[in-house]
């Protein structure tokens, strides 16, 4: 990852490089990963994963905080040990990510539980293992924590997710932060909901967060969310309610196509003034810039074909692989990884699922390819095999990463077995 560039380069990011023709990751050629362990994959640098992470430690070193790494955004267990290790948490939307969280070594009291559905299990499990705190986003949800936390003999901790209502200009998809948005609870009503929470007698208010969306390339709705929010803390104070903890969220942009994305520094520097003067610990939720432009998907071309107004490339990685594309419209740049001297035509790169959504790139410049060669397209470390499916039955594919000169295979491909596993036949009929 590249966070202070002003501009898109045509070439992967600085992790992933040619020499001689052959695209690296690291110090290791990518077709030798390949050859190793198979297509799909996806190739992640651990250099792009600990630069971005230390980037937004020293942005925000000046005000106490904590990194709560947005486990959505790629949840293997490797990469949050990674992150645990250089003092990271994780902020968490189910059971599933807490279990994550929980086998990759992460200190519990560095963990947040967000999301709008959170069940009866998953809040005793989280209470069980003494997280910081609970994002807080509807009264019903207050009252069903509260009863949880009674039954169990303890106080729970919460901050609300409140909604600033503030335009975050991102995807409709990946805004969080309107007033119609599905999540949070009104910036208006927060008050009235904070003294009800402070009435109920098994929660312990500790914190206020807000996130107004993802892959944000502004600063300006930042700071316009959190100076709402700094309002809020300071009416809150004045009615009795201390805050120890400020959850700002995460969202923070990166470069996939033409978008200059603020960095961290640029962030911190509009923010801090803000956060300084809360007294609150900052608690940071980046997701997409710590693993975004830390990974590939490198997938083999199968056929090429031409029809009357279309150039296609088939290839063996389709939208149960990388959904993005397809769900959101959203560009990933795609390269050879053996660069050759071919003429560049505009295709369709396109999967072999069984949709005509099935697509990584659509009219898009490329040199001309041929079967079995490989591709690796970009920025892909983010919500790449964190949203993968099985869909048409094709199992998942591997994942790998990179560190100098060595890669380990941190998911093995999963198995036709794999499919069916925890699946039963019906008794033969008598």
């Amino acid at each position: 990852m590249m966070p202070t560039q002003k501009k898109r380069s045509s070439q992967p990011a600085e992790a992933f490089h040619y020499r001689n023709g052959r695209l690296y990751c690291e110090s290791v050629p990518i077709d030798n990963i390949i050859e190793a362990v198979g297509t799909p994959c996806y190739v992640y640098s651990h250099k792009t994963l600990t630069e971005a992470f230390l980037s937004y430690q020293q942005a925000f070193s000046e005000v106490p905080h904590v990194i709560a790494f947005a486990c959505k955004a790629n949840a293997n267990i490797a990469i949050l040990q990674l992150f645990a290790r250089m003092g990271g948490g994780a902020d968490i939307v189910s059971g599933g990510e807490l279990y994550r969280a929980e086998r990759a070594g992460m200190d519990p009291q560095k963990i947040v539980f967000a999301g709008i559905g959170k069940t009866r299990a998953e809040m005793r499990a989280a209470l069980k293992a003494n997280i910081l705190m609970f994002n807080i986003e509807s009264e019903q949800e207050m009252i069903v924590l509260n009863e949880i936390a009674k039954e169990i003999g303890t106080d729970a901790p919460i901050a609300l997710r409140v909604n600033p209502d503030v335009n975050p200009k991102t995807h409709p998809y990946i805004s969080t932060g309107l007033k119609h948005s599905k999540f949070g609870i009104d910036v208006d009503s927060a008050v009235a909901q904070y003294k009800k929470a402070a009435r109920l007698g098994h929660l312990r208010i500790v914190g206020i967060h807000s996130h107004i969306g993802s892959q944000l390339v502004r600063v300006r709705p930042f700071v316009d969310a959190l100076k709402r929010i700094a309002t809020l803390i300071h009416r809150l104070r004045s009615e009795g309610i201390v805050l120890d903890n400020w959850d700002i969220g995460g969202g923070l942009g990166i470069p996939y196509h033409t978008e200059v994305p603020p960095t961290p520094r640029d962030l911190s520097h509009a923010v801090l003034p803000l956060l300084s003067q809360s007294g609150c610990r900052i608690i940071l939720e980046p997701g997409r810039f710590l693993v975004g432009n830390a990974g590939i998907l490198v997938t083999r071309v199968l056929y090429t074909k031409s029809k009357e107004t279309r150039r296609f490339v088939i290839v063996d990685a389709g939208m149960n692989d990388l959904v993005r594309p397809s769900l959101y419209g959203a560009y990933h740049h795609i390269v050879p990884v053996q660069k050759r001297r071919r003429k560049i035509e505009k295709a369709d790169v396109v999967g072999p699922i069984c949709e005509s959504g099935d697509f990584l790139a659509q009219n898009r410049p490329l040199p001309e390819v041929k079967p079995e060669e490989l591709l690796a397209v970009m920025s892909a470390g983010a919500y790449g095999f964190a949203m993968a499916s099985n869909y048409n039955a094709r199992p998942r594919p591997a994942e790998v990463l990179v560190q100098g000169t060595e890669f380990t295979l941190i998911r093995q491909r999963e198995t036709y077995a794999d499919l069916v596993r925890g699946e039963q036949m019906l008794p033969l009929s008598r």
